[in-house]
């Protein structure tokens, strides 16, 4: 039986790590997926552990509270499908370029302003990770204390958020008058003069993904992956 962790970790080993190391970014998708999960795993785990309904099972106390092995396994179980979630995701982020991803949505007649936002989705993110530390820099080169204490950090957050979102939106302004200088919103099918490569193997593993969704579907309706609850 594969249900509770092992599926999910089962799933995880197949489906992400394999393909990373393959690709050679095993370390680097470790690394950014365990800190994207750890905050929601510390909240997740400490909700299930001491707040489980019905936990019979009582492990320790912490004053009025009382972790239970039951929530202990629910959260176990919570814990591998997040990592299952953000693994894929991390993994499609790192082998996966945004000019390509552009480029093959308009080419498969994606319109290119849903082309646009979801290359701008995939962007924002380093983007502001860059542009953040950048201010962070200038700020401590003007005197601003950003380490120490904790009430130093939070006082240090203000001056540092708030160029950090005036610099995004005037990105966004000037990308767009960029764009409309180049002719964007101009109407018809435009001439790509690029496509990524698109071998055989990777048409033939879309298909079967593809193919696989609605089977699983069918095989849950079925019942016959009840054996997964």
């Amino acid at each position: 039986m594969l249900g509770g962790v092992v599926g999910p970790a089962v799933l995880v080993a197949v489906a992400v790590l394999a393909p990373a190391t393959w690709a050679g970014v095993l370390g680097k998708l470790l690394r950014t997926s365990l800190l994207l999960t750890l905050p929601i795993a510390v909240s997740v785990l400490v909700i299930n552990v001491f707040f489980f309904p019905g936990g019979a099972t009582v492990l320790l106390r912490v004053g009025p509270f009382a972790a239970t092995a039951e929530g202990l396994a629910f959260a176990g179980e919570v814990l591998a499908r997040i990592l299952a979630i953000s693994g894929a995701v991390t993994l499609f982020y790192l082998t996966t370029l945004p000019a390509d991803l552009v480029v093959d949505l308009e080419q498969r007649g994606v319109p290119p302003r849903v082309a646009f936002v979801a290359n701008a989705s995939v962007q924002t993110v380093p983007a502001m990770v860059q542009r953040a530390a950048s201010i962070t820099a200038a700020q401590r080169a003007r005197g601003l204390d950003t380490e120490g204490s904790i009430w130093r950090r939070v006082r240090g957050v203000l001056p540092l958020a708030g160029p950090v979102l005036l610099g995004a939106i005037a990105e966004v302004e000037e990308r767009t008058l960029a764009l409309e200088a180049r002719g964007f919103t101009r109407p018809g099918r435009r001439t790509l003069l690029w496509q990524p490569a698109d071998s055989g193997r990777q048409a033939l593993a879309r298909w079967m993904l593809v193919a696989s969704v609605p089977l699983l579907v069918a095989a849950r309706l079925a019942g016959w992956l009840a054996w997964l609850d």
